[in-house]
């Protein structure tokens, strides 16, 4: 069984760390049976206390790092790697445990830890909006894109703060066992089974002014109807808005254009068809909109880097 590691550092953030443990523990195959084994440790095995006034007690010491296939690590105040961009002792001769070949994810400011263990140097990763600009005094060669919910370098992988840990996790269960397998972690947690990792961060923008609803409503309706020719006049008629008023407020409250977004979506709907279903790749085009198999290949290939056969066989043989 893959057997998972969460290192928790302290001053742990409790919510990242409860992320791992409750979406890889969620993981069941087809017959019900766990997909991964989960466990906590800390350095030492001593208790960790969190950022949010409790403490938590581990299961094991860093000698669980050694035995680990994936190791994660959730979002820390520790003052080494947050302020100094060194490691302490204890946390470098931990991470030093790790065995080559592990995959390796931080989630929130978790990625200041990967940092500081040089594990980033000269690769992309991402962290939490609000500390980037600390992030790069620190650590300049690490090439960081905040504007991202999670990335996904292989055997590095890094995610945004709080909530974008469940979307890197999930992420992870889809990479590893299929689409299927991460829709039923995602529905026993109660939250949306995929946002891509190029959805932007919800960071603080000047929202226009102005009454009336927000995008919400027209971007659920157009999920509903990806498979028609959706123009940005049809959105904003949707939602009774002017073309320039509706742009302006979806762009707002998303992050990037309707035009970006409803690539995205399409493409993860290609995605999920092409994992869940036999339909040949015209038919799978015209299902989420991409009108042509040349369109979805161009598409997919830069989401994934892979031609639709290539991505079919790939998952349907997990």
């Amino acid at each position: 069984m893959h057997r998972v590691a969460v290192l928790a550092l302290a001053p742990v953030v409790g919510f990242d760390l409860t992320i791992p443990p409750q979406v890889f523990g969620a993981a069941r195959d087809d017959a019900g049976a766990p997909l991964y084994e989960v466990l906590v440790c800390s350095p030492d095995g001593a208790p960790v206390p969190t950022s949010s006034g409790y403490a938590v007690l581990p299961q094991a010491d860093g000698s669980a790092l050694a035995e680990a296939d994936t190791v994660v690590v959730p979002g820390t105040r520790t003052p080494g790697a947050r302020c100094t961009g060194a490691l302490a002792p204890r946390e470098a001769a931990a991470l030093a445990l790790v065995r080559p070949g592990a995959r390796v994810v931080s989630i929130c400011t978790g990625a200041f830890v990967l940092a500081a263990a040089g594990l980033l140097d000269g690769r992309p990763a991402t962290t939490h909006w609000d500390h980037a600009a600390a992030f790069r005094r620190l650590y300049p060669a690490v090439h960081l894109d905040e504007d991202r919910l999670f990335v996904d370098d292989g055997d590095v992988l890094t995610s945004a703060g709080l909530a974008a840990g469940l979307d890197l996790c999930l992420h992870v269960v889809r990479r590893d066992h299929g689409s299927a397998a991460a829709n039923r972690v995602a529905r026993q947690c109660v939250v949306a089974p995929v946002r891509p990792g190029g959805q932007s961060q919800f960071i603080e923008r000047h929202v226009p002014a102005g009454g009336g609803a927000g995008t919400g409503p027209t971007r659920a309706w157009a999920l509903e109807h990806l498979a028609e020719p959706l123009t940005l006049a049809d959105l904003a008629a949707h939602a009774t808005l002017s073309v320039r008023t509706f742009t302006r407020r979806f762009r707002a409250e998303t992050g990037t254009s309707p035009a970006h977004w409803l690539v995205q979506q399409r493409v993860e709907r290609a995605r999920h068809l092409l994992e869940t279903t036999a339909l040949g790749v015209e038919e799978v085009a015209a299902a989420c909109g991409l009108g042509s198999a040349a369109a979805l290949r161009h598409h997919l290939a830069g989401v994934v880097g892979l031609a639709p056969s290539a991505y079919r066989r790939a998952f349907r043989q997990r």
